[in-house]
């Protein structure tokens, strides 16, 4: 059974206790199943829930918590029924978290979080629907994010057929799915390959096809979870000095070092698990990165050259490069 982190836990009692509040005497095994929490964490949940309120903690200032034939209600201290202010930057971020759930596809836009986003934008004077636009990985399939949620939440494993970008390369893979999140605007598949043999992130559209397997799992607790992406302490390095039209490099990917030059621009340091990724990068950013050093087990310091010559060959130009 997975262990719930703290951060996990008061997120999803953040979430739990108004749904409660507004479905009174729920069913248990109907909370459990709607916000996917084992219900040993959801009774202890429970247990530390009357000992939340405000000053001076006298009981009518604590929340209740009615256990009942497999039934839950929940009544609020008086304090927290008090309407909520928000200051107009509170608000805005709202707006933009909300509607950054509505986006995910297979989400019913008309639905009343999207009717109660549409109140509060209008509150901060934003009529304009286009003016807060959010919007994750339009190019997903809603049924294949549905199928890699089922298979996160019956614990299942996947086989997927993926390509994986700093390799060039399509693959075939068996995967314990623990997570599927959203993060700078995509949405990513976290889970143990054991193709790899080890966590690994995956990006959901480079995913062409996933089969949910007859096998279960134990996921790990989620602390233990990859983020978007960890490289080792052995993963080979690169030094880049970038210039200023370069220097979103630093900002995009995870760097050990970033140094400022004074000509204007950055050296990084960052770790490449693939050649084809830093190949790419290089081709890219053209003139405006100077490769420093680059490890051998990536090709040396003539990456660049090599794979610009490889690119001409494949149309029809063998001369040398200038």
């Amino acid at each position: 059974m997975t262990r719930l982190g703290a951060g996990e836990r008061v997120q999803r009692l953040l979430a739990i206790v108004p749904w409660i509040v507004d479905h009174p005497g729920s069913r248990v095994d109907e909370v459990c199943r709607r916000f996917s929490i084992d219900e040993p964490d959801l009774l202890k949940a429970f247990d530390l829930l009357p000992f939340v309120g405000v000053h001076p903690f006298s009981p009518d200032a604590l929340i209740d918590v009615v256990l009942e034939d497999g039934r839950v209600w929940l009544h609020l201290a008086e304090p927290f029924g008090r309407p909520l202010r928000l200051t107009p930057e509170e608000s805005l971020a709202l707006v933009a978290a909300g509607r950054s759930v509505v986006a995910t596809p297979g989400f019913d836009g008309d639905g009343s979080l999207a009717r109660g986003l549409a109140k509060l934008a209008r509150s901060l004077g934003i009529d304009d629907e286009g003016a807060v636009d959010v919007r994750l990985a339009d190019e997903v399939a809603p049924d294949l994010l549905d199928r890699l949620r089922g298979a996160v939440r019956s614990r299942q494993r996947i086989r997927l057929d993926y390509y994986s970008y700093a390799r060039d390369e399509h693959t075939r893979r068996e995967v314990d799915p623990f997570q599927v999140f959203a993060d700078a605007g995509r949405w990513y598949l976290a889970g143990h390959c054991h193709r790899a043999g080890g966590d690994r992130v995956f990006r959901v559209d480079r995913i062409a096809s996933a089969e949910i397997l007859d096998v279960d799992f134990e996921p790990p607790a989620p602390e233990a979870r990859p983020g978007t992406f960890e490289p080792g302490p052995d993963a080979p390095r690169v030094v880049l000095d970038l210039g200023p039209e370069a220097r979103w490099v630093a900002e995009h990917y995870p760097c050990d070092h970033v140094e400022p030059l004074d000509d204007g621009r950055v050296r990084v340091t960052l770790a490449v698990t693939a050649r084809p990724w830093l190949e790419r990068l290089l081709l890219v950013l053209g003139p405006d990165a100077d490769p420093v050093a680059v490890d051998e087990r990536l090709g040396g310091a003539d990456v660049r050259s090599e794979a610009a010559a490889r690119v001409l060959r494949r149309y029809g130009n063998d001369g040398p490069l200038r």
